[in-house]
């Protein structure tokens, strides 16, 4: 015991260390923002513009200074040669640069995760650190080389127990804050590797619930972030998630682990300026995502490229031309070639056209018109109200949001768009002309604005102005960054993008979010077997190099034209170029309900892989049969208030969820609200409320302490996929409710 508080001493004055040094830090990045900012807004518009980008870069290391203040150190490697390497959340030197913590996301960080008693890859032994605060309250050691454990120096007696699994299974077993924490003291072997896994390519992460595949994808982007920074930090990455409540959840992994540049959205969030809040059955989603829509937005911008059935005869300054329908053909024709899209392509067909009715006026006069004349007379052409509206006709200029709503308003035109969909499908799609957009619109847009683009002459002007102006501005950063010794915190172009901002200080996150063009460095999806083919095209056309992380679990799958094979959704868009990876341990659910889940799933005929339970819970799986069915929304409502107390009561905190269909949810948040427990309802839960109602699709990708599942059966029939969701978010216990009989697998035929 001696050697023990020993070794915790020790490990405190090792902590304290790096705590002083974490503040020193701080410090000294808050005296040099200060210092910038008292330099005010005065000298040139470059030296203005330089010191907004040094504001920027130490507000930016500020921030992840302050996000790392809990468990900043958490393991130590002892090794064979004698160095004793502690690891945490970020890399920290001395004044000397001399290394005091080692990042975890570092090459030499990476046997903290892997060595095994069978491979220990050089490490003695791997110590996990406890701590609470700053302070160390306990020490948990794996000896993997016990050969080299005398060689090393180490006292047996030092030892804090045989195994570094307590950390994990603490871990575990803690109670839900409704905030997804970090997992980055307890990566496990197979995580790692995927964590680490090369950045190029997509790389699909199946797994069953509870095996750490939100966690990992999280962890991934930050490592990504940390290895190719000088590649990602223009071009940024993008995390995608099922729903705004659930990025909500996830909000503060990335920040603790010291990145705070990641672009999060849900599909529906992709389309800068369009809410998307709408709802529609889920057949008509089904029908939105299918890949034959692309076919059909395709279409419906061609047809608005159409040749008037006859000519149209205008007067021009006492002179008549003639909108010709073989002029308009030829003109189309020759637009079309360039393969531009519409309305970048319309400016070459109003060219066409205009040259031809100039001629027509040219032959008129009788007479050589010079150049200079000859343009002229095209500018009276072009600003005469009849020609617009002939040429408008026969090419008119189009936004994406009005193809659409033409489509859903105006049957003659999707039924001239979409010949292959039947009467009753296109019926489906009707709607009003002021009804909100919807999720399954959203890709739909971006296929549109693909095709349709903009007139681009005055872009292309400012893109060759703009690329003159980067240039010069990347040399001057490099020469700012040599004298100021800043270059190990940002690079060159990054600095000189913040040179360029003429308004409020942007980071490459915001200015991604709001353009519908920007591409990634990499994308992260998670809950991806959820996305729809045309989802999955407006996705990859914002990462051109195929660069993903793509997790999910193919027997979860619940969105109308989601994914249940991983192969035939991805071969066709990635044409086979993805690997895939496998994680096989549950860490969230309870033995006895994964156990359960895996035979509902099985009998309900989902492809479920196969995966072990890291631990077990006494009592993890309750039933209680209701004899009135009338009565199962108060009985809901009377257990979870129960356990609510009893979790909280237990563990001080902890998180109970309401699991149930639409209807039987709104009916027990009603029956909650009569007995005086109001819960939160909307868009995005609440999910710090000690008790939550939620959907099965409300609740993917989310976990609680305790989950009360109403009526199993009438969950079955809406989605296997949402009950076997369902019954996998507990990591205590799964309480269930039914007044009619349990779905097949449910008891143990054993």
């Amino acid at each position: 015991m001696a050697s023990i508080d020993s070794e915790l001493k020790g490990e405190q004055q090792v902590v304290d260390g790096l705590y002083r040094r974490l503040d020193e830090l701080r410090e000294q990045s808050r005296r040099r923002l200060a210092a910038v900012r008292r330099a005010g807004p005065s000298g040139s518009p470059q030296n203005r513009s330089e010191r907004d980008a040094f504001a920027t870069l130490y507000e930016d290391r500020l921030a992840q200074l302050e996000s790392v203040e809990d468990r900043l150190a958490f393991g130590r490697l002892d090794l064979r040669d004698g160095e004793c390497r502690y690891i945490g959340r970020i890399g920290l030197n001395d004044e000397e640069q001399t290394s005091l913590l080692t990042d975890w996301r570092a090459p030499a960080a990476q046997a903290f995760y892997r060595a095994t008693a069978a491979h220990p890859d050089g490490v003695v032994r791997r110590r996990h650190l406890v701590t609470a605060g700053r302070r160390v309250t306990g020490l948990e050691d794996d000896v993997l080389d016990l050969d080299a454990l005398a060689e090393a120096g180490i006292d047996p007696a030092s030892l804090a127990g045989a195994s570094g699994e307590g950390a994990l299974l603490a871990a575990l077993g803690a109670a839900r804050t409704g905030r997804m924490g970090d997992i980055v003291a307890t990566i496990q072997a197979e995580q790692d590797a995927v964590i680490r896994s090369p950045l190029t390519g997509a790389l699909v992460v199946q797994g069953g619930p509870g095996t750490g595949k939100t966690a990992v994808a999280l962890h991934r982007a930050a490592y990504l972030l940390y290895a190719h920074r000088r590649l990602l930090e223009r071009s940024g990455v993008l995390m995608v998630g099922p729903t705004r409540t659930f990025l909500r959840y996830i909000d503060q992994v990335l920040p603790s682990l010291g990145e705070t540049g990641v672009v999060t959205a849900t599909i529906a969030d992709l389309y800068p300026g369009v809410e998307a809040r709408g709802t529609e059955p889920a057949e008509v989603a089904r029908l939105k995502g299918s890949a034959v829509m692309a076919s059909v937005v395709r279409r419906a911008v061609r047809q608005r490229q159409r040749v008037p059935q006859r000519a149209t005869r205008v007067r021009v300054d006492g002179r008549t031309v003639v909108v010709r329908p073989q002029d308009v053909a030829a003109a189309i024709a020759r637009a079309r070639r360039q393969n531009r899209p519409h309305n970048q392509a319309r400016v070459t067909f109003v060219r066409d056209m205009l040259a031809r009715l100039a001629e027509q006026y040219v032959q008129q006069l009788g007479w050589d018109v010079p150049p200079e004349d000859r343009a002229e007379i095209i500018e009276d052409l072009r600003t005469t109200r009849e020609i617009r509206i002939a040429l408008n006709l026969a090419w008119m200029p189009l936004t994406p949001q009005g193809l659409l709503t033409d489509l859903w308003t105006k049957p003659h035109r999707l039924e001239a768009a979409a010949p292959q969909l039947s009467a009753d499908e296109r019926a489906a799609l009707a709607r009003p002309a002021d009804a909100p957009w919807t999720p399954a619109d959203v890709p739909l847009l971006d296929e549109a604005a693909e095709l349709l683009g903009e007139d681009d002459q005055a872009a292309r002007a400012q893109a060759r102005a703009d690329a003159e102006r980067q240039a010069a501005e990347v040399e001057y950063a490099r020469q700012v960054l040599r004298s100021t010794g800043a270059g190990d915190l940002v690079s060159a172009e990054a600095l000189a993008g913040r040179f360029a901002s003429t308004g409020p200080s942007l980071t490459t996150a915001e200015r991604a979010a709001a353009d519908r063009t920007w591409t990634y460095g990499h994308v992260v999806v998670d809950e991806a077997q959820e996305l729809s083919s045309m989802a999955w095209r407006a996705l990859l056309r914002r990462v051109p190099t195929r660069s993903l992380t793509i997790v999910g679990d193919v027997a979860q799958t619940s969105a109308p034209g989601g994914t249940h094979d991983w192969a035939a959704m991805l071969d066709p868009l990635l044409r086979g170029s993805w690997r895939m990876a496998e994680l096989t341990v549950n860490y969230r659910t309870p033995a006895v309900v994964a156990a359960a889940a895996r035979r509902v799933a099985l009998a309900a005929g989902l492809p479920v892989s196969p995966q072990t339970s890291a631990r077990d819970v006494p009592d993890a799986l309750t039933f209680e049969r209701v004899t009135d069915a009338e009565q199962l929304a108060t009985a809901a409502a009377r257990a979870a208030d129960r356990l609510a107390v009893e979790v909280a009561d237990a563990a001080g905190a902890g998180r109970v969820a309401v699991v149930a269909t639409a209807d039987q949810a709104a009916q027990v948040r009603a029956a909650l609200a009569a007995a005086g427990r109001a819960v939160p309802v909307g868009d995005v839960v609440d999910l710090q409320a000690p008790l939550v109602v939620l959907t099965p699709a409300q609740s993917k990708g989310l976990e609680f302490d305790v989950v009360v599942l109403v009526e199993p059966a009438q969950v079955l029939a809406a989605s296997a996929g949402d009950l076997y969701v369902a019954m996998t978010r507990p990591t205590h216990a799964l309480h269930v409710l039914h007044a009619r009989d349990l779905p097949e697998g449910f008891v143990d035929p054993s």
